[in-house]
């Protein structure tokens, strides 16, 4: 299958190829069908001369691209499976069990897989910094990190740790819709309760970011904006976007973005990425809010690979969700057999219950200084 899949890549290189999405300017278009299955891939082609995007054309045959110092680097799939796989929890709201670490509202992880060293999210403050030097971690040898959406308890120490550890070979990746409305974010509180970005009356709240796109580029820093459903970041590790929310869900989180003319808009939380990471076991899955559905993740997830999900670690946003939907993800995790299920962040204590009780030997609470690990 790999030689078959070597070939058809090494044919496509030999038309005009472009690295990122094609313009549709072309006299005639054609779709590709790859291994017998229909892609959302298109070729082009004008004066007899057929031009693909690399990168899709590329990822859709398992390869990897990244575009470094002015040049394009491929690199073939592994057929290696690495085992080990440690996920540590650096910041979330509780640390119960770990009165030695901060907490913080919010979420991050370190997820070091095989030779890969990921950062996915920052939590409010940038306390997972600190965090990290008392479990004796050297972020510094990090080079990698995903933001799950543009809330500011996922970003809040992003420019905290480019100011310490600078930006010069380190690569972010976010979706290719984060910076667009990341400063327009709000909450609306329609009786007003006392939350960590509410004051306790009626009314909307900025929950946004307040960095740009520029003031990381001089940190040195690169960044990869994600274009395709799904993006491999390491050897096992995958980030997945374009998931479908739910409207009605979308619209109970009164979760709003501010448009140019002062009206809010329901979020629909484009710019919403997971990571999966392939284990010997099946596919770990973290996310980071699930504001598009934890259940429309992991299925969306499952679907496109066909492989087991073994693990889901990360906050489920079931805050208002009603206890149908709670008994309907629940339903759905036992269907699946998922056999390790991390409950962080905000995945509310009316789920946190109900998963416990009807699910005690695979639920367990993912707080700060938590460690999943696969040896």
């Amino acid at each position: 299958m790999m030689g078959k899949k070597v070939t058809i890549l090494v044919t496509a290189l030999v038309l005009v190829v472009a690295f990122g999405t094609v313009a549709a300017f072309a006299a005639n278009t054609y779709p590709i069908i790859l291994d017998g299955v229909m892609t959302k891939l298109v070729g082009f082609t004008k004066d007899g001369v057929t031009t693909v995007g690399l990168r899709q054309l590329s990822e859709a045959l398992g390869f990897k691209v990244n575009f470094k110092d002015n040049k394009i680097f491929i690199e073939s799939p592994s057929n290696d499976t690495e085992d080990s796989l440690k996920i540590t929890t650096l910041a979330e709201n509780t640390n119960n069990d770990h009165p030695d670490l901060s907490n913080e509202f919010g979420f991050s992880v370190l997820i070091e897989s095989g030779k890969d060293k990921v950062i996915f999210d920052t939590a409010k403050f940038g306390g997972f910094i600190d965090n990290a030097q008392k479990l004796g971690i050297d972020l510094s040898q990090v080079n990698k990190m995903v933001l799950s959406h543009a809330h500011y308890d996922h970003c809040g120490g992003v420019l905290k740790y480019f100011n310490t550890y600078g930006g010069d070979g380190k690569t972010l990746y976010v979706k290719n819709s984060f910076f667009d409305l990341a400063d327009s974010k709000y909450a609306y509180d329609p009786v007003g309760v006392k939350l960590d970005f509410t004051d306790g009356t009626p009314g909307y709240f900025p929950v946004g970011i307040s960095f740009s796109a520029d003031d990381l580029k001089a940190k040195n820093l690169a960044i990869e904006y994600i274009d395709t459903d799904e993006m491999r970041i390491g050897d096992n590790i995958t980030v997945f976007g374009n998931f479908k929310a739910d409207e009605e869900n979308l619209k109970a989180q009164n979760m709003l973005v501010k448009t140019s003319d002062g009206k809010y808009e329901v979020d629909d939380f484009d710019e919403e990425i997971a990571v999966a990471i392939d284990t010997k076991y099946g596919l770990v899955i973290v996310t980071g809010c699930s504001h598009t559905g934890i259940l429309n993740i992991v299925n969306t997830i499952q679907e496109r690979t066909g492989k087991k999900v073994y693990a889901v670690i990360g906050g489920f946003h079931l805050l208002t969700a009603s206890e149908e939907v709670i008994q309907d993800t629940i339903d759905r995790f036992k269907e699946l057999d998922v056999e390790k299920i991390g409950l962080s962040h905000c995945t509310g204590p009316t789920a946190t219950k109900m998963f416990k009780e009807q699910l005690p030997d695979k639920t367990f609470i993912n707080e700060t200084g938590s460690v999943f690990e696969i040896k």
